[in-house]
């Protein structure tokens, strides 16, 4: 059954072909599905398009199909097209003419939009949730290491005395900067497109507001036209978001291999967390941050890969829009992964003690001697010229003494500040409403 036949039937290899892996990937949609159409048909029985008999059996009926979804006893039957002819059927099976009424003044490309918008804005929130635990544990390894003192690199050089209470917050305050992004693609998604039909409104008395309000959106994309040239332009905004995070946690985990290296040695893990070689048994090979390091940059992939697939397309509804699912729809469950990994590696580090200690390290302190005799009234010049011959003479004697007071340095890393700004971020987003919202729509 498709929605669109008439009386003629496609070719095999073009349903095939159109089709694609769109069945799986409409998966993901159902329980939006359900949202989205019993949101649509309450309105419609607002402005006397149902009779209110029909709302009343439809309303039941979905709400059963809703919680078949949940329990997992719901299924694309064979020869169905999609989710949405699926839904349909089911309630023309189980209420007759009823069922027929549900897709008056809608079209599937408003339909399919008003689930992908529902659809991520519950992954969106997810992922938030993932975030705001790993930036949870960042923060209480940052101040339970805050004394643990390891290089810091330049071009791979040693550079300067680093700790890891900055190391770990350096990616806490990362994540909140994620989430400032995150949050961005959110208000984005947050805007309803139903009503807006195939992209040129509908001539039925449609109440968009309403449709709005039952479904917890924020606003609406109020132009029918923009509301379609969105699908695309949203689904590259959430990839950027997504690779945001990606970005932080690859870098990450590129850290932790290095650190992890015999030739660094600052860190390791227990064993069940590290893998082994079938010839070399010394081995303790970091596989899980090697693994987060190529999928997450995999993930900063996607927002090219979107881009590219809608570059060229004018306004208007496109079937190129369809093959978006393949690349975003699994991302989130391939982040929030990576994610939970990455917790799962942190909560189990174990620091080494004293590495500073080791001789090659002493130039690490070059600056801290500089600024000393700063201090003292030498100018900076004269100063860093000084320690300069010191060093290429064998005379530099390095004073490891540190006294960084500043905000955001060794010793005063500003992690109450920097969580604040995070819970600040987190208020930002509406869950409640959209809870509230939905809960009263299925309930």
């Amino acid at each position: 059954m498709k929605l669109w036949q008439k009386d003629k039937t496609a070719l095999a290899a073009v349903e095939q072909f159109t089709v694609g892996r769109d069945r799986e990937m409409d998966a993901y949609l159902a329980p939006f599905d359900v949202q989205g159409s019993l949101a649509h048909i309450t309105m419609l029985a607002s402005v006397g398009l149902l009779e209110k008999e029909d709302l009343t059996a439809l309303q039941k009926e979905l709400k059963n199909i809703y919680h078949e979804i949940q329990e997992g006893n719901f299924k694309l039957e064979d020869g169905v097209e999609d989710i949405h002819s699926q839904v349909e059927l089911l309630l023309t099976r189980r209420l007759g003419e009823s069922g027929k009424k549900i897709h008056s003044g809608r079209s599937r490309n408003d339909q399919v939009l008003v689930d992908l918008k529902l659809f991520l804005r519950s992954e969106l929130e997810s992922i938030v949730k993932e975030t705001a635990s790993l930036f949870e544990l960042l923060q209480t390894q940052s101040e339970a290491y805050k004394d643990k003192l390891l290089p810091g690199y330049t071009h791979l050089q040693i550079a300067m005395p680093s700790s890891f209470g900055l190391w770990f917050g350096a990616y806490a305050e990362s994540l909140v900067d994620d989430l400032i992004m995150l949050q961005g693609a959110y208000k984005v998604v947050n805007k309803n497109p139903l009503g807006s039909a195939a992209g040129y409104g509908s001539s039925f008395p449609l109440n968009r507001e309403m449709t709005t309000r039952l479904l917890g959106f924020e606003s609406l994309h109020y132009n029918v036209v923009y509301a379609q040239m969105g699908r695309g332009k949203t689904e590259k905004l959430v990839a950027f978001a997504l690779a945001g995070i990606a970005a932080t946690l690859s870098k990450m985990a590129m850290d932790a291999c290095l650190f992890m290296n015999q030739n660094f040695g600052f860190i390791s893990f227990p064993d069940e967390l590290t893998t082994g070689s079938s010839i070399m048994p010394h081995k303790k090979n970091p596989d899980v941050w090697e693994l987060i390091r190529s999928h997450c940059n995999k993930l900063q992939a996607l927002p090219n890969e979107i881009a590219m697939m809608t570059v060229n397309l004018p306004s208007g509804y496109h079937r190129d829009l369809q093959l978006l699912k393949e690349n975003l729809f699994p991302a989130f469950e391939t982040l929030r992964s990576c994610i939970r990994m990455s917790k799962l590696m942190l909560e189990n580090i174990r620091i080494k003690d004293n590495i500073l200690e080791d001789e090659k390290y002493q130039y690490l302190f070059s600056v801290e001697v500089v600024n000393r005799l700063v201090l003292e009234g030498i100018p900076f010049r004269e100063a860093y010229k000084q320690v300069g011959l010191d060093i290429e003479q064998g005379r530099f004697k390095p004073d490891t003494e540190l006294h960084h007071t500043h905000e955001g340095s060794i010793g005063n890393l500003c992690n109450k500040t920097v969580k604040e700004q995070m819970e600040a971020v987190l208020k930002g987003f509406p869950f409640g409403k959209v809870h509230e919202a939905i809960e009263a729509l299925v309930k």
